[in-house]
């Protein structure tokens, strides 16, 4: 009996492929492969894995005949249509479990430099320029941090900061927060979150009711300044409004992991002429700024081929 084939079509940690040859798998790595040579020889494979190089539509998956597994190295499936591959009978996996910790740390890490004034103060000191009370702080004791979004991500966050004695507000539609595994937190609407909160991160997937939901109305509706952090997508924040908050300061502070100016592939910005919010953003001193990295980390590389072997297997060996 023929190996069954899987097709890798981005780089990712060499332990999937030995994982999956472990598991009686030929893996073949397509990493230069354009789309439509995929598409020419993606019945020869019973499972694909992707980051987000191309999209995976509904024309791609008709094309699939065969195939088993759509295997996707990350959070996000937004990039793959899995509405028709479920119709064509492709189960589709991901890895949010592998790169929450990495999403946690990083947006607590981003809010603390923020608050902080750690980089701007950094450069200061590089450049001979000693400015203490221009730089003093804000604690976060005390305050109320809104999580927006209680998956995986959401979840590490919240954790992260259960030691740092702030009052945790969550909310999600869609999920029952575990009251026992989450005593710290607070699930509630969002009429509370504009009422109260002092930090808002985000910590939700791109879909047609996410796109654009931090908007201008949605800003306006806070009653108090805020900080805003997304780890989550950039298209989940409308960047001109994002900067008019800034400007008039009802956003005191943005940490941005993500921009919505982000190639499909997460790996540039799109634009060669960069928009005026772009520019904004890149010269506000009350702007943190990171390139995608908040899952981007040695371990988390590791945690997601792990995961996505053992998805891949168990889906395959069904066949």
């Amino acid at each position: 009996m023929d190996k069954p084939s899987v097709l890798l079509i981005d780089t990712m940690h060499p332990l999937l492929t030995s994982l999956l040859q472990e598991g009686g798998c030929k893996v073949v790595e397509g990493y230069t492969w354009s789309r439509e040579e995929v598409i020419r020889r993606i019945s020869e494979f019973a499972a694909i894995a992707i980051r987000s190089r191309f999209k995976i539509d509904a024309d791609f998956i008709r094309q699939s005949q065969g195939l088993s597994c759509i295997a996707r190295a990350g959070a996000g499936m937004e990039n793959i249509d899995t509405e028709a591959a479920i119709t064509a009978g492709i189960v589709c996996v991901n890895a949010p479990e592998g790169n929450s910790t990495a999403v946690g740390e990083h947006a607590l890490g981003m809010l603390l430099a923020l608050n902080n004034h750690l980089i701007r103060a950094d450069a200061e000191v590089r450049r001979g320029i000693w400015r203490r009370e221009e730089n003093r702080g804000q604690e976060l004791e005390g305050k109320t941090v809104a999580i927006i979004g209680f998956g995986n991500m959401g979840k590490s966050f919240a954790k992260r900061l259960r030691g740092l004695e702030v009052q945790q507000l969550v909310y999600d539609p869609y999920i029952k927060v575990d009251s026992a595994t989450f005593p710290f937190v607070e699930q509630c609407d969002m009429k509370k979150i504009f009422e109260e909160a002092d930090v808002v991160s985000l910590h939700i997937p791109l879909s047609s009711e996410t796109t654009y939901l931090v908007n201008e109305d949605w800003i306006d509706a806070f009653k108090k300044n805020f900080i805003l952090i997304n780890t989550a997508r950039g298209k989940n924040v409308n960047t001109a409004a994002l900067c008019e908050g800034l400007k008039t300061g009802k956003i005191s502070g943005a940490a941005l992991d993500v921009l919505e100016y982000e190639s499909i592939s997460f790996e540039h910005i799109e634009s060669s002429a960069l928009p005026a919010p772009f520019q904004y953003l890149i010269q506000a001193e009350n702007v943190l700024l990171s390139p995608h990295i908040g899952g981007w980390t040695h371990e988390s590389n590791e945690k997601i081929a792990c995961i996505l072997a053992k998805k891949i297997l168990k889906v395959i060996s069904k066949d």
